[in-house]
Parts: structure tokens; C-alpha cells; sequence
């Protein structure tokens, strides 16, 4: 068997290879109808996203959910995987980790996600806390599009790892009727019944789902339930409009981060600590309700306005204490875009605006839960603190895509933004304030030129801004209350200042089509000023501190290849799909840590999957996934173990399209791994609490009706 640094290299010496190897058939992309689109049906609207993604100087991904579908989808881990630039790993419920060319590189999972914007039906999710997962139900969605970097610049995304938009179903897309229902080891069982039609000018998509599972890990019991629906009406060909309503709970309780040997000898075995304290993360309903109107006001412009409101509550159990959370965001989008001839070249532009602001009513309550240390003498239930949560973001946003020559594109953009942050403990008295305000700028500088029909190369140099999230301004704080506080005694006390991160990146690379198969291929260089970094003060600790580090460079190369390796028509076909990550992320003359890398990520990440297609609609594959060892603290003083993940997949695909059924096997060895990392400080070489186990040996059934 190859090993996990030469599976990878291997594949980066094809990538790199496909351009000379391109063949003369055209990649066939389906036309960008930006301006005045007819309704879709079912893929139409993942063709149409892969044309608009292929006028983007950089590198992309796009996740067709049909694909996925195929077998167990319990999360972002796995609608996000094979794709590369892309980290998703799961600590064993919906929490997955997600990172992007480094961003939010020591996010802990089932935190709020750092370092991406992310959206649904092209509205900000994301706001100034940062991303909640919990209405990122995989079941409701047609396809997700992915923009690294700088090339979310077009959504009004500034953040380093660049955009995420979660496209959900229409009326368009939707089967009238269909019913869906997994189970598996560990307890998993996922239930969905949905229904979507068009009628006349109107469409709608309703969705019910639930699931339950007892988790692999002893203590990562988990529920959900939730509902989307979705409304549009077309006034007449120029004006149109949408209504989208999702809504969905979840609890789940949490194992907490163990050791490299506890990984080793029983991997079932949870952190006793939160055992012993039922730590658990409950979100009791979060709604998101929002409104998109189209008016194309003639073939080559069109204006596009968005309002969102979204609450989302949470009621933390993560520690001695509990932590009652209110997150309410209200959103508006505004966008312009036009199509013109300069000189006669085409040129298309675009004018935005983004505003995302937390309402007055945000904030935390502190109460004691289990009573210890400093608060050992008060009851359960003892008010220990109140404080609140204010910021807003707003982008404005101008771009313009020019072709300055016969298949040569010249992209420009400059955005504003202004972040504010801020931070005050009301309860009890003497508690500080901190508020933070800042305007900055992030230009755009691309290029994109088809070489030949098949190969097409790009480039960009660009800029990105991410505030620090308010409840960081207080968890992070060293200034404590006195003794004589009462039960707020030790706890922080003064908000601090943080800086916003900012990075320069260059990105070079290209996709196509060759006798190889399908390829994209990025390197990008990133210099980050201030950059948020997360680190638990010690192995007990349930709330990271987030501190801006010293310059560090974030480095890396993203490539993927789609191969079809042998297909004969009334036999079948036999299709290879790869992707790998190579990310190199360190201090830059650290007065501390020198060039150390930063911890939390992998440098070698691949996956790949081998398949066979029959005519009738059968199909198989085996999969496997290599990842590099992981250091687990600043100093670099211990590691995460490399492995090689192996599993498989069987499944039926009816003529018809009606009928689906899939049996998915993951981990076929039974492998013992430490899924993700929450990095420390210095652990001096010892083997610290700080990795979440991956699943072991699991099998999963599904099986799916529809009516069309």
C-alpha cells in the first residue's frame, strides 16, 4: 500500500500534468444566465452554478447533493467531502470542524465557525459571532457552492477562507413527494419527508426531518429535528421574489477532549470530567426567515434585494456553569449588477452591499451549575453574571470583470467595511466595557484566461478582513473579579481589546479537461497580520482563549482530479475521484514559537474514491482518506498520529429516478484516530487532553421514495 505522503504527491504530479495531456473536446458548461433566468429544473441549477463558478479568477468547488445522497449524509463532513482546500471533520455530532486555506484554524468543534462567511440562498448566515451550524441540515439542500479565498469577494465575503453558500430546493428541483429514511451502528437513524411543485407563477419546498443517534463515543448522544420551506412567485418575466423559512433544534451532549493513549486504548471513552458533569450543548430553535426579490430591468441589468432575520438561542451546559445565550441578527443585501460593451470588449460589473448587526437584546446570562472553586457555597442556579454581545459588519462591495483581450479577463474589485465590536458585563457592578470600531478596505486584482477550450488559468492578488467575535472580547479577558464578588468571583471582568486579522494572498492556478479526467489545481500564499488564534489554558478548560498572534504565513497547494478510467456503452463505467491538500500554516520569527507550524490541521490531506456504474443503476466503490499527523500545541511538543481511513459503498439508483437505496461502510479497519485537535499552549511533550476521537467501524442503510 502506498503511503500517506506518496498517494498525495502522486496525485499532485497528475494535476500538474493535465495541461500538457488536454485533448481538444470542449469542458461543456452550461450558459451564465445572470440576467433574466427562467426557472430551473432538477440539475439545472448545478449547471448553471458551474458555468458562473468557472468566471471566477480562483479557485472553487461545487457539491451536486445528488452525489452525497448516495450514502449517509449527517453532516458538513459529509457533504464537504472530496473537495479539495476543504477540511471537514466531525468530533462526533454535527460541530464539524471547517477550515479553508487555515481560517479558523483552532476553532474548536461545535463552536461557532470562524475564518468563512457562509450563506443560504445567497443570504448571510454568518454574522458578527461568528457561523451556528444547527440549520445547515444537509437534507435540504440541492447543491453548495464553494468560493476560497478572495473569490467570495462577489458575495461580499472578505473573511480568509472565503464563502460557503448552501443552495436549498425549490419547487423547480423537487420531487411532489419524497420520503427518505437511514439507520445505522451507534444508534443512527435519519427520517425526511418533503414535497415541492410549481403551480402557475407560484412554487413552493417543504421539508420535515429528525434524527437521533447514541454516537460512537460513550457521552455524544445527539437529537435534531427541524423543518424549511421555501416560497417564490413570479409577478411576471422581470420580477420575482422568494420567502424562505428554516427552523430546527438540537441537543447534544458533549465527551470532550481526551488523550493521544486514551484514543489508543479505548476509544469510546469520554473526558470523565464531562461525563461526571452531564456537559451538554443545547440549541432550542433556531429560526431563520428571510426574503430575496429579483427585478431585471432590462436584458443587461438587474437589482437584487435580501432581508434575513435569524434567532438563535443556545443554552450551554459546557462546564461547571450554565450559560444561557440570546443571538438575535437582523441582515440586508443589496445588489446591482450590469453587463456592458467597453471598447467593444464585454464587461460585467457589480455593486453590493452587505449589512449584518446583532440586536440590542444580545447578551449572556452566567448561572452556577455545579457548585465548586469560587462558587462551592452558592446554590445551583445562582446568577453569577450578565453580559452582552453588540456588533455589525457592513460591506460595500464594487467589481468589474473585463475582457481585455480574446479569452483574457481582467477582474478589479475594492470593498469597504466596517466592523464594530463590543462587549459589557452589567451583573454585577464594577463589571468593564469594551467597544471596538474599524474601518478598512480589501482590493481585488485577478486574472483569467482560456488557454485553450479544455485548459483554463488564473490568478489574483487580493486582501481580507475578519473582526474578532464579541464574546471573545470577554472569554479571553485575564481581568477577573476580586474575592468578595460573590459567585462572579475569578470570573472576567473587563471586555479586552483585540485587533481585526487581516491577510494579503496570491493565488495561481487552473482547471480543465484532459485525457486524465477533469482537474483543478491552486497555490496560494497568505500573509496574515493579527491573526485570531484559539488556545484552551489548560487541558480542564471548556472556553478557548482567542488572542491575535504575531505575522504568520498560511501556504498551500489545492488540487482534485476526476477521472474516468474505463467505460464500454451496456457494461459500465469505472470513474476515480481525488482530491488533496497540502497546507503549511507557521509563525513568521515568533518571539516564542520561531517558525513552528500553527497546530489544529493537517499538512497532508487526501481522499479519494474508486467506482463502478452498471447500466441499470447499481453501483460500488471503495474509498479511502490519508491525513498527516497533527501537532497539538504551539510549541510543537507532541503530535497526533497520521492514519488511513478505508471504507465502501453499495448502492441502487432506479431508472426512473424514483426508487434509492445505499449501504455505506465507513472505517473498515476499525482504525483508532484523533479526529480533531483543540490546541494547548506548551504541553512540554505530554499527552495532554486535547483530540476527539473519529468514528470507528460503522455501517449505515438508506433508503429513499420519491414521486415525481
Amino acid at each position: 500500500m502506498s503511503s500517506p505522503k506518496s498517494l498525495p504527491t502522486v496525485l499532485l504530479g497528475l494535476a500538474l500534468a493535465c495541461p500538457a495531456l488536454a485533448e481538444t473536446r470542449a469542458v461543456e458548461l452550461a450558459p451564465a444566465q445572470v440576467l433574466g433566468q427562467e426557472p430551473t429544473g432538477e440539475g439545472q441549477g448545478v449547471e448553471e452554478a458551474q458555468a458562473r463558478l468557472a468566471q471566477v479568477p480562483g479557485g472553487s468547488n461545487l457539491v451536486d447533493m445528488r452525489q452525497p445522497l448516495q450514502g449517509r449524509v449527517a453532516s458538513n463532513q459529509d457533504v464537504l467531502a472530496y473537495q479539495p482546500g476543504v477540511y471537514a471533520q466531525s468530533a462526533g455530532n454535527e460541530g464539524v470542524k471547517i477550515s479553508i486555506r487555515g481560517s479558523g484554524i483552532n476553532r474548536a468543534p461545535g463552536a461557532h465557525a470562524s475564518g468563512l462567511y457562509t450563506m443560504l440562498d445567497g443570504l448571510p448566515l454568518t454574522g458578527p459571532g461568528g457561523t451556528p451550524y444547527e440549520l445547515l441540515e444537509p437534507l435540504w439542500v440541492d447543491h453548495v457552492e464553494v468560493l476560497r479565498g478572495a473569490n467570495g469577494f462577489d458575495r461580499g465575503a472578505l473573511a480568509l477562507g472565503g464563502a460557503i453558500d448552501y443552495i436549498s430546493h425549490t419547487g423547480y428541483d423537487a420531487p411532489r413527494l419524497q420520503v427518505r429514511y437511514a439507520t445505522g451502528s451507534h444508534g443512527y437513524q435519519q427520517r425526511q419527508v418533503s414535497s415541492g411543485q410549481v403551480l402557475g407563477d407560484f412554487d413552493y419546498y417543504l421539508s420535515l426531518t429528525d434524527a437521533n443517534a447514541d454516537g460512537y463515543q460513550d457521552h455524544t448522544r445527539s437529537e435534531s429535528r427541524g423543518v424549511i420551506g421555501n416560497f417564490g412567485y413570479r409577478f411576471n418575466p422581470n420580477l420575482e421574489t422568494r420567502f424562505y423559512l428554516r427552523y430546527r433544534e438540537t441537543d447534544n451532549d458533549l465527551a470532550g477532549r481526551v488523550t493521544k493513549r486514551s484514543i489508543e486504548h479505548d476509544p469510546r471513552a469520554a473526558n470523565p470530567a464531562y461525563v461526571s458533569r452531564d456537559d451538554r450543548r443545547k440549541q432550542p430553535g433556531s429560526t431563520f426567515v428571510g426574503n430575496k426579490t429579483t427585478y431585471y430591468i432590462d436584458d443587461d441589468s438587474s437589482i437584487q434585494t435580501g432581508l434575513v432575520y435569524h434567532d438563535y438561542p443556545m443554552d450551554l451546559r459546557e462546564g461547571p456553569n450554565r450559560l444561557k445565550v440570546a443571538y438575535s441578527d437582523v441582515s440586508g443585501t443589496l445588489d446591482y449588477k450590469r453587463r456592458d460593451s467597453l471598447w467593444g470588449m464585454e464587461s460585467r460589473s457589480t455593486l453590493g452591499l452587505r449589512v449584518t448587526k446583532h440586536l440590542p437584546n444580545d447578551g449572556a446570562s452566567e448561572f452556577v451549575r455545579i457548585p465548586t472553586g469560587n462558587t462551592k457555597t452558592y446554590a445551583p442556579g445562582t446568577r453569577m453574571r450578565n453580559f452582552t454581545y453588540q456588533g455589525s459588519d457592513t460591506v460595500l462591495h464594487v467589481g468589474n470583470d473585463l475582457e481585455i483581450a480574446d479569452d483574457l479577463w481582467l477582474t478589479t474589485g475594492l470593498a469597504a467595511i466596517y466592523t464594530r465590536r463590543e462587549s459589557a458585563v452589567t451583573y454585577p457592578e464594577g463589571g468593564g466595557k469594551t467597544s471596538l470600531g474599524d474601518w478598512d478596505y480589501a482590493p481585488r486584482l485577478g486574472l483569467r484566461y482560456q488557454l485553450t477550450p479544455d485548459v483554463q488559468l488564473f490568478g489574483n492578488l487580493s486582501r481580507s478582513v475578519e473582526a474578532p467575535h464579541p464574546w471573545s472580547l470577554i472569554y479571553s479577558s485575564n481581568l477577573r473579579f476580586p474575592a468578595g464578588s460573590g459567585a462572579a468571583s475569578g470570573a472576567q471582568r473587563d471586555p479586552i481589546k483585540l485587533r481585526n486579522q487581516t491577510a494579503t494572498t496570491l493565488e495561481l492556478g487552473g482547471r480543465g479537461d484532459s485525457g486524465l479526467g477533469q482537474w483543478s489545481l491552486a497555490w496560494y500564499y497568505a500573509q496574515v497580520r493579527h491573526e485570531l488564534l484559539s488556545v484552551l489554558p489548560d487541558p480542564s478548560a471548556t472556553t478557548p482563549y482567542e488572542l491575535n498572534a504575531s505575522p504568520t504565513v498560511h501556504q498551500g497547494v489545492e488540487a482534485s482530479l476526476h477521472s474516468e478510467l474505463w467505460s464500454r456503452p451496456g457494461v459500465g463505467r469505472l470513474s476515480l475521484r481525488q482530491a488533496y491538500s497540502f497546507s503549511d500554516f507557521h509563525y513568521r520569527d515568533d518571539a516564542r514559537f520561531g517558525d513552528n507550524r500553527l497546530p489544529g490541521l493537517p499538512m497532508h490531506y487526501y481522499q479519494g474514491e474508486l467506482r463502478y456504474d452498471w447500466p441499470l443503476g447499481f453501483f460500488a466503490a471503495v474509498n479511502t482518506q490519508l491525513v498527516s499527523k497533527v501537532a497539538v500545541d504551539y510549541a510543537n511538543s507532541y503530535y497526533a498520529d497520521p492514519y488511513a481511513l478505508f471504507g465502501a459503498t453499495l448502492g441502487y439508483n432506479a431508472p426512473k429516478n424514483d426508487w434509492q437505496t445505499w449501504v455505506d461502510l465507513r472505517n473498515l479497519t476499525d482504525k483508532r484516530y484523533a479526529a480533531t485537535v483543540t490546541p494547548g499552549y506548551d504541553d512540554k511533550g505530554l499527552d495532554a487532553a486535547r483530540s476527539t476521537p473519529g468514528e470507528g467501524l460503522g455501517v449505515y442503510l438508506g433508503v429513499s421514495w420519491s414521486l415525481r
